[in-house]
């Protein structure tokens, strides 16, 4: 239920279990850093897992920090939010060399922040496989995806909304949409929405190619997403041979079943198998 006080023009939420090995609110997405200036202020979620966070930790420590908690989320909160003040710096530069003032500069700033320039120089530090989502306290909006490719993304808009999602149909059934309508986010690339509504995509960091995880894809991925229900029930035909010789071909003494649900599609395509021989 959506109260009053939870209407706005941008919105983030995430489920996710920890990957810290620790639990509890402190560690629940989107996670929130806070800052007198609303340019400065920056709240982030994502479905990853990172294989460098003691390095990122050294990282940002080196630089005179001094984290509050050590979880893979809040140390690449810190580290972005790192990034994002030093690009507040850039734009506040510009602003005083253009003769501004007082509220003028904050006014620049805010006009003016590119989270890219935070994500091409913080995500660089960044090793695994990530979407991530994030926010700004002046109305900045992103999401980028790892260079790998390994966890999915995807995204729509139209002249009302942009919304991005890990799975597609979650988006066709919303909003009433046909696949071909939704877009993925490539590997390496952001989705950015500017305080103006302005949207753009931008190549971050160099694709190495799609290496999508095969749990995403297999287990966690909804089948009616029609690339995987069709990915499923090839998988199911391709075990029409091995399945046959294990019964030695003795179709009509064998009970045939699945375990519900990701196997339902598959069990759909092995049975498909069989009508073909």
């Amino acid at each position: 239920r959506v109260t009053k006080e939870m209407t706005g023009e941008l919105y983030m939420g995430h489920l996710r279990y920890s990957t810290t090995g620790k639990g509890g609110l402190a560690y629940v997405h989107p996670l929130m850093r806070r800052n007198n200036w609303r340019a400065r202020n920056l709240s982030i979620c994502g479905n990853f897992n990172l294989t460098n966070v003691d390095d990122v930790f050294s990282n940002i420590t080196a630089t005179g920090q001094h984290p509050r908690l050590f979880s893979d989320t809040y140390i690449m909160l810190e580290l972005m939010g790192h990034r994002l003040d030093r690009e507040s710096e850039r734009v506040y530069n510009i602003a005083r060399e253009h003769g501004l003032q007082e509220t003028e500069i904050t006014t620049y700033i805010e006009n003016n922040i590119d989270v890219a320039n935070v994500l091409r120089t913080a995500m660089p530090m960044l090793d695994g496989g990530y979407v991530m989502c994030g926010l700004t306290g002046s109305g900045e909006m992103f999401a980028m995806r790892d260079p790998w490719g390994i966890r999915p993304a995807f995204w729509y808009s139209d002249d009302e909304v942009v919304v991005l999602a890990s799975e597609r149909p979650v988006i066709q059934t919303v909003f009433n949409v046909k696949v071909e309508q939704v877009s993925e986010l490539q590997a390496g690339q952001a989705l950015i929405v500017k305080k103006n509504g302005v949207i753009r995509t931008e190549q971050i960091l160099q694709s190495y190619g799609n290496h999508a995880c095969s749990f995403e894809r297999i287990y966690f991925s909804r089948g009616s997403d029609c690339d995987i229900y069709r990915e499923r029930k090839v998988l199911g035909e391709q075990l029409t041979i091995p399945i046959n010789n294990a019964i030695g071909g003795d179709l009509e003494h064998t009970v045939f079943g699945y375990i519900p649900n990701t196997a339902e599609v598959a069990f759909y395509g092995m049975l498909d198998g069989f009508k073909k021989k």
